[in-house]
């Protein structure tokens, strides 16, 4: 590279990081696209839509129709944010909340009450007309019959129960003219019917209508007996309107009809201070960041940091652009990420100090340390990658939003140093940074004998584990409940108060949750502001009826709020048991996944084996911890648990990359267990800088965050620490004792 055209390219990177920075602070146009204040964000940042349904029916719905209801409602709102949360108020009331949104009524059009879905067929067993065209209705259709009528002569052949799935979409007609269509698919019982009444219909000359809370929304001819168990609604004018369609065919399979009781816009739960000391931890971190990164790397050091201060950019980009719903905990998965985003810079840098040790040329360094690094650096982000597609596709709720957030920066990372990385390191190259100095020589370091500790390694890991499982066992018999639950998990009781006067967050904060905080004796209390009123509500552990008439009674005393104006439900938790199974089978699906990629790049299922272990056990430290500390588990324990397997598996797979590589090239005196020992000691810097960046990212949250943040920020140190300790004294020793006690059969 020439130095006019390197001068060029460092130029063209400080317009670029000057030219998108200034995007995100202040965005492009009227509209500011771009802009960091653009971004979707989640109830606990900005507030959102709650709305409450009540079930129709005198009588009490089952514990199994009200969990089936909320998990469905729960898939469709997460089409409008990962963060929408449902959940159970009192006996027979669902609670939605959807964040990003303040206008209730669009929400409620959107969503449809949800209610019963019928299809119906046009005449009876008697032949008389079920419907008649009479220009009511959204289809111009109206029933001559009532429900409880048609289901009693049996005109009501399916019900919104039987369909297992419907989706908008587009198909060709016989002309090969495009047409926006439904596609629906039936369960087994619905697919039976569905052919029964398709068949009768078809010879016939019938319609079948689609009635749905108290309205026709289709009444499509049959042109065929349709036996297996799909069809297709045809003649919607648009994508949208396809769509939409579709979502009121899915609601409609409701074992329960529920109707509107009462809809808010409720505000943030946290406020603009949780936001602001958040991204001052991202500042301050940043900073240290950089000052390490330089005074350790010289030059690549420079390099990495303005690679990093685009990653940070094009993440917020990147956020705005997929309209990713954003939430403090993932404030908190983004930040982490930042100080994860340099460990692919350690590697390559590490590398070209090892080349220039064996008395390479700058320049040759520089192209092989980046040849070498990349296979470490791709295995690692794939494997990452892996779980987080699983869990996107399989996870629900924070998990899939979680999912979002950790491939965007998996992506952007690789990116930043594969690409602009090299880049401007080879422009400092060329305009005169050319003498080692500037890049540091590798010293000869001696290598540690980390297997002849293995046994004392697995030993204190194992007590840790089982200590874990000791208190678990201690707070379930004195507590009921073996870890520290919070409201996501087991619900509570949600209070709403109208005040006197409009209070300020800040003020509630300061005054009135610590009277709920002295009552329940707990300091997870969260607040949520109802827009246009004097109305809070506040969401604690489950009281009982002492503690909510003492609950009443000190607002009355403290507050002067009226009596009548507080009321009090017992509310379910936000993560059902379904959303549990979901992130369970994903973790599981994920584990399984990476197993099979570590498998097939190493070529040996020893790697693999020894990698999901250490992972494990990581997770199972972690657990631990939790129970022990009795540190709060919330929703940001699903989130914390992910990033420690994607931590995890990523520091592994580095000295993993590094035995492969010196398998390679063993020397004939070299013997197994000192290979594994020079692996491990080779990669110990990446292990300890990567930790020590990432642990100075979390460690600024937790001096400077919220409660729920510092929550959220103490686990993750102790799975960092983990973390970088099971890759460290565990993984290799693991694949060494598999490697000497199960031999393959080319070995044999």
């Amino acid at each position: 590279m020439k130095k006019s055209k390197s001068i060029l390219t460092l130029v063209i990177t400080l317009l670029v990081i000057i030219g998108l920075g200034y995007t995100i602070v202040f965005g492009i146009g009227t509209e500011k696209a771009g802009a960091a204040s653009e971004i979707k964000q989640g109830l606990d940042l900005a507030g959102g839509v709650s709305i409450t349904y009540q079930v129709v029916g005198e009588e009490k719905p089952s514990k199994e129709d009200m969990s089936d209801t909320i998990y469905k409602l729960q898939k469709r709102v997460e089409t409008y944010s990962t963060e929408a949360q449902v959940y159970q108020e009192g006996d027979d009331r669902i609670n939605i909340e959807i964040p990003g949104v303040s206008d209730a009524n669009a929400i409620l059009e959107d969503l449809g009450r949800p209610g019963a879905l019928y299809f119906i067929a046009e005449t009876d067993s008697e032949g008389n007309l079920n419907y008649s065209y009479t220009g009511a209705g959204q289809t111009g259709y109206s029933l001559n019959k009532s429900i409880d009528e048609l289901r009693a002569d049996g005109s009501i052949v399916l019900e919104g129960t039987d369909v297992e799935s419907a989706q908008g979409g587009t198909s060709n007609d016989t002309f090969g003219n495009s047409q926006f269509v439904v596609d629906l698919v039936f369960n087994s019982e619905g697919a039976q019917k569905f052919a029964e009444a398709t068949t009768k219909a078809y010879y016939n000359g019938e319609h079948l209508g689609i009635y749905y809370d108290g309205d026709f929304i289709s009444v499509p001819t049959v042109q065929a007996a349709l036996t297996d168990g799909r069809a297709q609604i045809t003649g919607q004018r648009s994508f949208e309107e396809a769509d939409r369609l579709a979502s009121q065919i899915r609601i409609g399979g409701l074992k329960l009809e529920l109707e509107e009781l009462r809809s808010n816009v409720v505000g943030a739960q946290l406020g603009q201070e949780a936001v602001n000391t958040s991204l001052k931890a991202a500042l301050i971190g940043l900073v240290i960041i950089a000052v390490f990164m330089i005074a350790v790397y010289r030059v690549p050091g420079v390099a990495s940091v303005l690679a990093l201060v685009i990653y940070t950019i094009l993440i917020v980009l990147c956020l705005n652009m997929f309209e990713i719903t954003l939430t403090l905990p993932g404030i908190a998965g983004i930040i982490l990420s930042i100080g994860m985003a340099v460990d692919a810079n350690v590697i390559i840098f590490a590398r070209i100090r090892e080349e220039i040790g064996a008395e390479k040329t700058v320049r040759s360094a520089i192209d092989t340390g980046f040849k070498k690094a990349l296979s470490a650096i791709v295995d690692g982000n794939v494997t990452t990658l892996i779980a987080a597609v699983v869990l996107a596709l399989k996870g629900s709720g924070t998990v899939k939003g979680f999912a979002y957030t950790l491939a965007l920066g998996i992506v952007l990372s690789m990116f930043t140093a594969l690409a602009v990385t090299r880049v401007i390191l080879k422009a400092f190259f060329a305009i005169g940074f050319k003498d080692a100095k500037f890049y540091g020589v590798s010293k000869e370091v001696r290598t540690v004998d980390f297997l002849s500790k293995r046994k004392l390694f697995f030993a204190g890991s194992v007590l840790v584990i089982v200590l874990g499982f000791v208190f678990m066992g201690v707070n379930g018999a004195s507590t009921g409940k073996i870890l520290n639950y919070s409201l996501d998990f087991v619900g509570g009781t949600s209070t709403n108060v109208t005040f006197n006067e409009d209070m300020e967050l800040a003020e509630l904060d300061a005054q009135v949750v610590p009277v709920f905080s002295q009552i329940t004796g707990d300091g997870a209390v969260q607040v949520q502001k109802v827009a246009g009123s004097n109305e809070v509500i506040f969401k604690t552990r489950e009281l009982n009826v002492e503690e909510r008439q003492a609950l009443e009674e000190a607002l009355v005393t403290n507050f002067q709020v009226n009596k009548d104006l507080i009321t009090a439900e017992t509310i379910s938790s936000t993560i059902s048991s379904e959303m549990k199974s979901d992130a369970i089978i994903a973790v599981l699906i994920a584990a399984v996944c990476m197993l099979i990629y570590i498998w097939f790049r190493f070529k040996d299922v020893r790697f693999a084996a020894s990698s999901v272990t250490a992972l494990i056990h990581d997770v199972l430290v972690v657990l631990a911890f939790y129970a022990i500390a009795r540190v709060s588990v919330g929703s940001t324990f699903i989130a914390c648990m992910l990033t420690i397997i994607g931590y995890s598996i990523n520091a592994t797979i580095v000295i993993f990359d590094r035995i492969r590589e010196n398998l390679s090239t063993k020397l004939k005196k070299e013997t197994l267990d000192e290979l594994v020992n020079k692996s491990i000691t080779q990669t110990l810097s990446r292990s300890i800088f990567t930790s020590l960046t990432t642990f100075v990212m979390v460690a600024a949250l937790f001096v400077l965050g919220v409660t729920s943040i510092r929550e959220f920020a103490l686990p993750l140190m102790v799975g960092i620490v983990c973390g970088t300790y099971s890759s460290v004294c565990l993984a290799g020793a693991l694949w060494y004792v598999l490697k000497t006690k199960i031999k393959s059969e080319k070995e044999n």
